[in-house]
């Protein structure tokens, strides 16, 4: 493959992309399309799945029209998508029964209580690895069978499918016949056990989820299926599938022990890879697989944080604060740092390591000298304080990472990326490439077109940007992490 190329799909909360790599995994060509969040009532987060869809091919067809090579220069497809958001469609129409649910969406909260209350979640965190929440898919899917007319049905009928976004895109990019997903989604479900890597038929039966409805599990690069769509008229064999921040995780070659990367998307992610152990955490942290390469599976700690990102586009596009997310660089230089004033942008509940689904936003200290720019600053902090909460479990349960590796929108926030590095006092390091999840999609695809390609591609042509070292002063940093502390105890419900 000398001179074949790679489509990439990054199917993200807010946005689709499409990027077309050369055989060194050099990005070509790109097209990015934004689409429409839906807030049915607080809490609930949906997506238009044919809204999804028809981004996806729109992206596709302008980054190959960018692109010099042509549709049968294309050798593999990779897809990366956000985790968790549930979709169910029609086996034989392929139509969608209802919106997707979103991986924020918080609708099936007191479900989970009651499933907590009747002391099933040790049972579920020793399968998955995860923890009895709104978050993963099993509850989104089960609302989704209970509320909507027929489904359930239909389901034990066998009519319906059930997948997280790769699995969708993969039906129809596919003209319906894969219904494949790999195990770094499927380990998100709430389904899937972790250990002896496959569905659980006990978690099914809790969940009363009929087992016909989900799809097969690959590894991460494998044969997932060819394109049968008039849009793209060379026939493209799928090649790898990985959720967004396993993906990236393998985009920063995160692949030996200790090595970690958070990524700094619409939340925030940070995996420490653990190797061949699934290591239990002591500290709410979740357990989960990193990828699965010809059989071989590794596995990571992660931290999730719900709200970082979307921060900066609450500020944009609802408080009207700024007009793009680049401006709170430069307004954050001149603030300086902003002791008095602490956001807790919780407007998804709190993730790791609190797991409160209930918690909401606030903004607290307010005086008639704060301002716009304050709490702009404020929020930007919030980002690095909530990752500290991270770093504080990793470090609890015996990892203390030297050094982690950051990529997302907010890693081009050189003053946010010296605060990070201040506060988690660790060096921080940006690659030269910060799209690390497109890059670990089209990586995946790459691996799957040869069997000469190995880590060590990844390994070696990773490379370093810009490093971040610690500089704060410890009084000032001892103050930020207690304000932040008592103001997370303030918004907290449990």
């Amino acid at each position: 493959m000398t001179k074949k190329t790679i489509l990439a799909i990054d199917q993200g909360t807010t946005s689709s992309r499409a990027i077309i790599f050369d055989h060194n995994l050099i990005p070509l060509s790109s097209a990015q399309q934004e689409f429409t969040q839906v807030y049915p009532n607080p809490g609930w987060v949906e997506h238009d799945p044919e809204e999804i869809w028809k981004s996806v091919v729109a992206t596709i067809i302008k980054a190959q029209a960018k692109s010099t090579k042509g549709w049968v220069d294309i050798n593999a497809i990779g897809i990366t998508n956000q985790r968790e958001t549930t979709v169910v469609w029609n086996r034989n129409t392929g139509e969608c029964i209802y919106n997707a649910i979103v991986w924020q969406d918080r609708r099936t909260s007191e479900y989970c209580a009651s499933l907590k209350q009747e002391g099933h979640e040790t049972a579920v965190k020793e399968k998955t690895g995860l923890r009895l929440d709104p978050y993963f898919s099993a509850t989104k899917l089960v609302w989704i069978l209970d509320n909507v007319e027929g489904a359930r049905k239909q389901a034990e009928q066998g009519e319906l499918a059930f997948g997280t976004i790769d699995c969708f895109l993969l039906y129809r990019l596919t003209g319906g016949k894969s219904h494949k997903t790999d195990i770094t989604n499927a380990s998100r479900t709430l389904l899937y056990n972790i250990h002896e890597q496959c569905w659980d038929k006990e978690l099914l039966s809790l969940f009363s989820i009929p087992e016909n409805l989900l799809p097969n599990v690959e590894d991460c690069s494998s044969d997932f299926g060819i394109t049968d769509i008039d849009e793209i008229p060379h026939a493209i064999p799928v090649l790898g599938i990985a959720g967004d921040q396993q993906a990236a995780t393998i985009g920063q070659a995160c692949f030996d022990n200790g090595m970690t990367k958070s990524t700094y998307g619409t939340g925030c992610f940070l995996l420490a890879n653990t190797g061949t152990e699934a290591k239990v955490s002591k500290n709410r942290l979740l357990t989960t697989v990193a990828y699965r390469l010809k059989g071989e599976i590794k596995y990571a700690l992660e931290g999730s944080i719900f709200v970082a990102g979307s921060a900066m586009q609450w500020l944009r596009d609802e408080m009207q604060c700024i007009e793009t997310a680049e401006e709170t660089e430069e307004i954050a230089q001149r603030t300086g740092i902003v002791e008095d004033v602490v956001v807790v942008p919780a407007f998804a509940g709190l993730g790791s390591p609190y797991w409160d689904p209930d918690a909401r936003g606030a903004i607290l200290g307010l005086t008639r000298g704060s301002n716009r720019e304050t709490i702009i600053t404020a929020t930007l902090q919030s980002v690095a304080l909530q990752t500290c909460d991270l770093i504080g479990a990793l470090e609890n349960d015996g990892l203390k990472p030297s050094v982690i590796r950051v990529d997302g929108g907010m890693a081009g926030n050189a003053w946010f990326l010296q605060l990070l590095a201040d506060l988690l006092e660790v060096r921080i390091e940006k690659p030269t490439y910060t799209e690390s999840t497109v890059l670990g999609a089209a990586f995946l695809a790459k691996l799957g077109c040869s069997d000469n390609d190995s880590l060590d591609l990844l390994r070696e042509s990773w490379a370093l940007d810009q490093s971040y070292d610690p500089e704060m002063p410890p009084e000032q940093r001892k103050r930020l992490l207690e304000n932040w502390s008592e103001a997370v105890t303030r918004v907290r419900t449990d």
